[in-house]
């Protein structure tokens, strides 16, 4: 019966074996490293700028924030400004592109301005077909992206300033400082 228990504990060992191996873990028990997806590449035209185009390509290097939104969504109603505040109070330190998703020119722009947005702002016309790489199907979202343009974190719905900073410091440590700071603003 000796030989019995050991054989049971064996087989019943072997399941959770696979069951590790399947979830990525190692010897160690540590899960692998997950990458990073990498953001879809864009370029867009600039609301209220005929002839001037946004793309994503021309910030390699740098952290970015992409918010989508629509000046007919109340939440972005809601967001918009903070965005727009946070910007202005980061002196350039955060990069924000706003991606207008099916919108009209007339109410964007109207509504980009009396938010008070200084960042730029592209245009997706429908069908959106950018809005749609991202997997956005409900506004507004946000995508926080190093310097090599992965995406560290995701907001759907609207982005509090807590969510901005905690989002700027996954970004990028240079930023850490700027996060920190933004923290008394509200």
């Amino acid at each position: 019966m000796t030989g019995r228990p050991r054989a049971i504990l064996a087989a019943a060992a072997l399941p959770l074996a696979v069951i590790l191996l399947l979830a990525g873990c190692s010897s160690g028990g540590t899960p692998a490293a997950k990458a990073l997806p990498a953001a879809k590449s864009f370029t867009l035209k600039e609301l209220d700028q005929p002839g001037r185009q946004i793309s994503l390509a021309a910030y390699a290097g740098k952290p970015v924030i992409i918010n989508f939104f629509a000046s007919w969504c109340t939440p972005c109603q809601k967001e918009t400004p903070l965005l727009a505040k946070f910007y202005q109070s980061s002196h350039g330190k955060v990069v924000i592109i706003g991606v207008d998703a099916n919108d009209q020119s007339g109410p964007a722009e109207k509504f980009v301005r009396t938010s008070g947005v200084r960042y730029p702002v592209a245009v997706d016309p429908f069908p959106a077909k950018t809005t749609t790489s991202y997997g956005v199907f409900a506004l507004p979202q946000t995508f926080f992206l190093n310097a090599r343009h992965r995406i560290v974190k995701k907001i759907i719905g609207g982005v509090t300033l807590t969510q901005l900073t905690k989002g700027v410091a996954l970004m990028d440590t240079r930023n850490t400082s700027l996060a920190a700071g933004a923290q008394g603003q509200g």
